[in-house]
Protein backbone atom coordinates (compact mmCIF):
# COMPACT_ATOMS: atom_id res chain seq x y z
CA UNK A 1 0.00 0.00 0.00
CA UNK A 2 1.35 3.35 -1.00
CA UNK A 3 2.10 5.76 1.81
CA UNK A 4 0.17 8.99 1.55
CA UNK A 5 2.40 11.90 2.51
CA UNK A 6 1.02 14.18 5.17
CA UNK A 7 1.31 17.82 4.32
CA UNK A 8 3.10 19.80 7.03
CA UNK A 9 1.05 22.27 8.99
CA UNK A 10 2.05 25.74 8.00
CA UNK A 11 2.63 28.13 10.84
CA UNK A 12 3.28 31.80 10.37
CA UNK A 13 6.12 31.88 12.90
CA UNK A 14 6.97 35.59 12.56
CA UNK A 15 3.37 36.57 13.34
CA UNK A 16 3.14 34.05 16.21
CA UNK A 17 6.39 35.30 17.70
CA UNK A 18 5.20 38.88 17.56
CA UNK A 19 1.90 38.02 19.24
CA UNK A 20 3.65 36.11 22.03
CA UNK A 21 6.00 39.02 22.65
CA UNK A 22 3.04 41.42 22.78
CA UNK A 23 1.31 39.11 25.27
CA UNK A 24 4.38 38.68 27.47
CA UNK A 25 4.88 42.40 28.13
CA UNK A 26 1.53 43.19 29.86
CA UNK A 27 1.48 39.76 31.52
CA UNK A 28 4.86 40.38 33.12
CA UNK A 29 3.74 43.84 34.22
CA UNK A 30 0.55 42.39 35.76
CA UNK A 31 2.57 39.72 37.56
CA UNK A 32 4.89 42.37 38.99
CA UNK A 33 1.89 44.34 40.28
CA UNK A 34 0.37 41.22 41.87
CA UNK A 35 3.63 40.33 43.59
CA UNK A 36 3.94 43.87 44.93
CA UNK A 37 0.32 43.86 46.14
CA UNK A 38 0.41 40.39 47.71
CA UNK A 39 0.29 40.92 51.50
CA UNK A 40 2.90 39.51 53.78
CA UNK A 41 1.72 36.81 56.14
CA UNK A 42 -0.01 38.33 59.15
CA UNK A 43 0.68 37.24 62.69
CA UNK A 44 -0.80 38.12 66.03
CA UNK A 45 -4.51 38.39 66.69
CA UNK A 46 -6.70 39.54 63.79
CA UNK A 47 -10.36 40.58 63.66
CA UNK A 48 -12.00 40.69 60.23
CA UNK A 49 -15.28 42.54 59.69
CA UNK A 50 -17.28 41.45 56.65
CA UNK A 51 -20.71 42.16 55.24
CA UNK A 52 -22.50 38.80 55.09
CA UNK A 53 -25.96 39.22 53.61
CA UNK A 54 -27.84 41.69 55.77
CA UNK A 55 -25.46 41.30 58.73
CA UNK A 56 -21.94 42.35 59.63
CA UNK A 57 -19.88 39.47 60.99
CA UNK A 58 -16.67 39.92 62.97
CA UNK A 59 -14.33 36.93 63.13
CA UNK A 60 -11.24 36.85 65.33
CA UNK A 61 -8.31 34.44 65.36
CA UNK A 62 -4.63 34.27 66.16
CA UNK A 63 -2.36 34.50 69.17
CA UNK A 64 -1.36 37.26 71.56
CA UNK A 65 2.06 37.62 73.19
CA UNK A 66 1.59 39.39 76.55
CA UNK A 67 5.27 40.28 76.85
CA UNK A 68 5.73 44.00 77.72
CA UNK A 69 2.15 44.20 79.04
CA UNK A 70 1.25 44.34 82.75
CA UNK A 71 -1.68 42.64 84.45
CA UNK A 72 -4.21 45.16 85.79
CA UNK A 73 -7.07 43.02 87.09
CA UNK A 74 -10.08 41.05 85.94
CA UNK A 75 -13.19 42.21 84.12
CA UNK A 76 -15.83 41.18 81.62
CA UNK A 77 -17.01 42.21 78.19
CA UNK A 78 -20.07 42.17 76.00
CA UNK A 79 -19.24 41.84 72.27
CA UNK A 80 -19.47 45.35 70.85
CA UNK A 81 -17.56 48.06 69.02
CA UNK A 82 -17.11 51.80 69.25
CA UNK A 83 -15.17 53.27 66.31
CA UNK A 84 -14.74 56.78 67.74
CA UNK A 85 -13.47 55.58 71.11
CA UNK A 86 -11.34 52.79 69.60
CA UNK A 87 -12.95 49.93 71.42
CA UNK A 88 -13.84 46.47 70.13
CA UNK A 89 -14.70 43.31 72.04
CA UNK A 90 -15.36 39.76 70.93
CA UNK A 91 -16.54 36.41 72.24
CA UNK A 92 -19.25 35.14 74.52
CA UNK A 93 -21.53 37.80 76.05
CA UNK A 94 -20.30 38.75 79.50
CA UNK A 95 -17.13 36.75 78.95
CA UNK A 96 -14.59 37.02 81.76
CA UNK A 97 -11.25 38.63 80.95
CA UNK A 98 -7.81 39.26 82.39
CA UNK A 99 -6.89 42.86 81.59
CA UNK A 100 -3.44 44.15 80.67
CA UNK A 101 -2.04 47.66 80.25
CA UNK A 102 1.02 48.80 78.36
CA UNK A 103 2.36 51.16 75.75
CA UNK A 104 0.22 50.64 72.63
CA UNK A 105 0.97 52.30 69.30
CA UNK A 106 -1.61 52.56 66.54
CA UNK A 107 -4.65 54.53 65.35
CA UNK A 108 -7.03 56.23 67.78
CA UNK A 109 -10.22 55.28 65.95
CA UNK A 110 -11.57 53.18 63.08
CA UNK A 111 -14.56 55.37 62.26
CA UNK A 112 -16.77 58.04 63.81
CA UNK A 113 -19.59 56.16 65.54
CA UNK A 114 -20.53 55.46 69.13
CA UNK A 115 -20.96 52.05 70.72
CA UNK A 116 -23.00 49.28 69.09
CA UNK A 117 -23.63 45.99 70.88
CA UNK A 118 -23.43 42.78 68.89
CA UNK A 119 -26.55 40.65 68.44
CA UNK A 120 -24.57 37.56 69.42
CA UNK A 121 -21.04 36.39 70.14
CA UNK A 122 -19.10 33.20 70.67
CA UNK A 123 -15.65 31.96 71.54
CA UNK A 124 -12.84 33.58 73.52
CA UNK A 125 -13.44 36.88 75.30
CA UNK A 126 -11.02 39.46 73.84
CA UNK A 127 -11.09 43.25 73.77
CA UNK A 128 -8.91 46.22 72.94
CA UNK A 129 -9.46 49.74 74.24
CA UNK A 130 -7.14 52.55 73.13
CA UNK A 131 -7.23 55.92 74.86
CA UNK A 132 -6.09 57.54 78.08
CA UNK A 133 -6.49 54.14 79.74
CA UNK A 134 -5.38 51.70 77.02
CA UNK A 135 -6.10 48.08 77.86
CA UNK A 136 -6.06 44.67 76.25
CA UNK A 137 -8.34 41.91 77.54
CA UNK A 138 -7.81 38.17 77.07
CA UNK A 139 -9.62 35.18 78.59
CA UNK A 140 -8.90 34.44 82.24
CA UNK A 141 -6.11 31.88 82.64
CA UNK A 142 -4.96 32.69 79.09
CA UNK A 143 -1.49 31.34 78.29
CA UNK A 144 0.53 33.89 76.36
CA UNK A 145 1.05 32.93 72.71
CA UNK A 146 -1.71 30.31 72.44
CA UNK A 147 -4.40 30.39 69.75
CA UNK A 148 -7.60 32.40 70.18
CA UNK A 149 -10.84 32.09 68.21
CA UNK A 150 -14.07 34.09 68.50
CA UNK A 151 -16.83 35.91 66.65
CA UNK A 152 -19.52 38.55 66.95
CA UNK A 153 -22.53 39.17 64.69
CA UNK A 154 -24.34 42.46 64.17
CA UNK A 155 -27.76 41.66 62.73
CA UNK A 156 -29.32 43.90 60.07
CA UNK A 157 -26.24 46.09 59.98
CA UNK A 158 -23.83 47.59 57.45
CA UNK A 159 -20.47 49.30 57.74
CA UNK A 160 -22.34 52.57 57.32
CA UNK A 161 -24.80 51.88 60.15
CA UNK A 162 -21.93 50.84 62.42
CA UNK A 163 -20.05 54.00 61.37
CA UNK A 164 -16.85 52.07 60.69
CA UNK A 165 -14.36 53.01 57.97
CA UNK A 166 -13.01 50.30 55.67
CA UNK A 167 -9.30 49.59 55.96
CA UNK A 168 -6.65 47.82 58.02
CA UNK A 169 -5.87 49.03 61.54
CA UNK A 170 -2.98 47.69 63.56
CA UNK A 171 -1.85 48.19 67.16
CA UNK A 172 1.46 46.98 68.57
CA UNK A 173 3.13 46.91 71.98
CA UNK A 174 6.48 45.34 71.08
CA UNK A 175 8.49 43.81 68.27
CA UNK A 176 7.45 40.19 68.80
CA UNK A 177 5.62 38.29 66.08
CA UNK A 178 2.42 38.11 68.17
CA UNK A 179 2.68 41.49 69.84
CA UNK A 180 0.05 43.05 67.62
CA UNK A 181 -3.71 43.34 67.29
CA UNK A 182 -5.14 43.93 63.80
CA UNK A 183 -8.62 44.96 62.69
CA UNK A 184 -9.55 44.50 59.02
CA UNK A 185 -12.77 46.11 57.80
CA UNK A 186 -13.94 45.20 54.31
CA UNK A 187 -10.46 44.08 53.26
CA UNK A 188 -10.34 41.34 50.57
CA UNK A 189 -9.19 37.90 51.64
CA UNK A 190 -5.48 37.25 51.03
CA UNK A 191 -6.68 34.07 49.29
CA UNK A 192 -8.19 36.08 46.44
CA UNK A 193 -4.87 37.81 45.77
CA UNK A 194 -3.02 34.52 45.96
CA UNK A 195 -5.51 32.99 43.51
CA UNK A 196 -4.91 35.76 41.00
CA UNK A 197 -1.19 35.35 41.47
CA UNK A 198 -1.36 31.61 40.76
CA UNK A 199 -3.46 32.20 37.64
CA UNK A 200 -0.94 34.73 36.43
CA UNK A 201 1.96 32.36 37.07
CA UNK A 202 0.18 29.57 35.20
CA UNK A 203 -0.44 31.84 32.23
CA UNK A 204 3.15 33.08 32.23
CA UNK A 205 4.45 29.50 32.46
CA UNK A 206 2.30 28.47 29.51
CA UNK A 207 3.48 31.35 27.34
CA UNK A 208 7.09 30.70 28.32
CA UNK A 209 6.81 27.05 27.24
CA UNK A 210 5.35 28.16 23.92
CA UNK A 211 8.18 30.65 23.53
CA UNK A 212 10.79 27.94 24.11
CA UNK A 213 9.08 25.61 21.68
CA UNK A 214 9.40 28.16 18.89
CA UNK A 215 12.83 29.50 19.99
CA UNK A 216 11.49 33.01 20.48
Amino acid sequence: MATVPIAPVKTNLPVLKTRIRILLTPLRAAMAMLLAAAPAADAGYIITLKQVGSDVVATGSGAIDLTDLFFSGFGGVVPSLSPSFMFISMGLPEGSTANYVGSFSGPRNFGQGGITFASSGSGDAVFLSIGTDSRLGVPRQYVSGTALSDSATYNNATFASLHVTSGTYKWTWGNGVNQNFTLKIGVPDPGSTVGLLLLGLAALFGVSRLRLAYHI
